[in-house]
């Protein structure tokens, strides 16, 4: 009995089952995408079915390129699927108590100088945009605090102070 071949990576991946936090805005590009990866389908058949033709599947590169590219996109669209099915819509501006929340643009001064930073979801994070996770240590440090609270949080170089100046 021949059991089946799984590499070694696979066992370790950790399914997330949470739920996608999105802005509007990431939840069309997360469509778009879609669109994108299944309209590449029928290429990526027929690249299949023309590498099948040259031969002995066995050792022909080709073949085995054009079915993990088809693969690949397969898995692709299984996967946004499954994340629109998971997403819950972010809304920006603030809460009636004016805490930081999900959809919040909180100004902090730090070290004398104000940076601009978006609370979203770990999807649509770019920190050099300002654009952080609710979920990473500066956001998870934020969320719920107002306007004029200070917060701490450990980063390499040592305990960094940030003073919430506004949330908007």
């Amino acid at each position: 009995m021949q059991f089946p071949h799984r590499r070694t990576s696979e066992l370790f991946k950790k399914r997330d089952d949470g739920p996608v936090h999105l802005t509007e805005e990431g939840l069309r590009r997360l469509k778009e995408r879609l669109a994108e990866v299944k309209k590449s389908l029928p290429h990526l058949i027929e690249e299949t079915v023309k590498a099948a033709a040259y031969g002995d599947r066995s050792e022909n590169f080709e073949y085995k390129d054009a079915k993990a590219n088809l693969r690949r996109a397969n898995g692709q669209i299984l996967s946004i699927q499954d994340q629109l099915k998971r997403v819950v819509l972010i809304k920006p501006g603030v809460n009636s108590a004016g805490r930081v929340q999900l959809g919040s643009t909180v100004v902090l001064e730090v070290n004398g100088e104000g940076k601009a930073f978006q609370i979203l979801g770990s999807h649509e994070t770019n920190p050099a945009e300002g654009r952080i996770s609710f979920e990473s240590p500066l956001g998870v440090a934020l969320m719920n605090h107002v306007k004029g609270e200070t917060v701490t949080i450990q980063t390499a170089s040592g305990l960094q102070k940030y003073r919430i100046i506004e949330v908007r």
